[in-house]
């Protein structure tokens, strides 16, 4: 096992989200989602769309920050309109960073504290309600604690979730699918019952204990005992490192962490 840090584990798992997708447009959001976007393209799944950051359809991934002489090659343009008619039609599927979750996979990106007077102010709601129901989203979040998995509800329902209080009507959205979380501790989903958050895999050194401790409402957890979040390969570290030149990934999770607690 190559030495490897944690946000170089998640980033290999984070990929296997894209792993079995159709030809959608993948798209992360914030760098771990973005270098796990690209390191699905590029070994898992070489039918996925994926942009250049800017405007345009790349054939391979574009490296974070300075392209240093890098030229993507350039495969169609992504205008908005090209953009929105994946999104709308369920062809997309991305991976955000909200500041918040709730039990019902709820997100908020909007506001800390009450919205008439907040304790602060944060991007506002942006495209969060309309891709929440027309195509899949999973989530990363670089600090699990109770502050980003709260309990109750969300400061500010930003994202559709499996909440039918909040349902038009008391129907499901039809393209409501929320998929994986990861975390700085593990892997989740919504393979509850009811869609209840679900723990799918610990990262190495964690306990089911302490990924409870830092979530404001109850983790499900299926019965013959969670593994462990596999390790990433060589070849995954290699092309994570080719793709992230400038080591943005090292500033991520607070003192980069080693991907093994004994290493460190």
């Amino acid at each position: 096992m190559a030495r490897h840090t944690l946000t170089e584990l998640i980033i290999a798992r984070a990929a296997k989200a894209w792993a079995d997708d159709p030809e959608w447009l993948a798209t992360g959001i914030t760098p771990v989602p973005r270098l796990a976007a690209g390191l699905a393209k590029t070994l898992y799944n070489p039918r996925l769309m994926i942009t250049d950051g800017e405007n345009w359809f790349a054939r391979d991934p574009v490296p974070l920050g300075p392209r240093d002489g890098f030229e993507p090659v350039i495969e169609g343009w992504a205008p908005y309109l090209r953009t929105f008619d994946n999104l709308w039609n369920g062809r997309r599927h991305a991976m955000v960073a909200p500041v918040q979750i709730d039990r019902y996979g709820q997100t908020n990106i909007s506001v800390i504290g009450d919205h008439d007077q907040p304790k602060a102010a944060l991007l506002g709601a942006r495209g969060f309600p309309g891709n929440s129901i027309h195509h899949p989203n999973s989530f990363f979040f670089p600090a699990h604690n109770k502050r980003a998995f709260v309990e109750g509800e969300v400061d500010y329902v930003c994202m559709a979730g499996y909440n039918p209080a909040r349902w038009p009507g008391g129907r499901k959205p039809f393209r409501l699918e929320l998929r994986l979380i990861l975390t700085n501790l593990c892997v989740m989903d919504f393979g509850g019952p009811g869609h209840a958050i679900r723990l799918v895999s610990l990262h190495p050194g964690v306990s089911f204990e302490e990924v409870q401790d830092n979530t404001g409402f109850p983790i499900h957890r299926d019965g013959g005992g969670t593994p462990e979040t596999p390790a990433p390969t060589d070849e995954e570290l290699a092309v994570i490192a080719r793709l992230d030149p400038h080591d943005v990934r090292a500033t991520i999770i607070k003192g980069n962490p080693p991907g093994r607690p004994e290493w460190g």
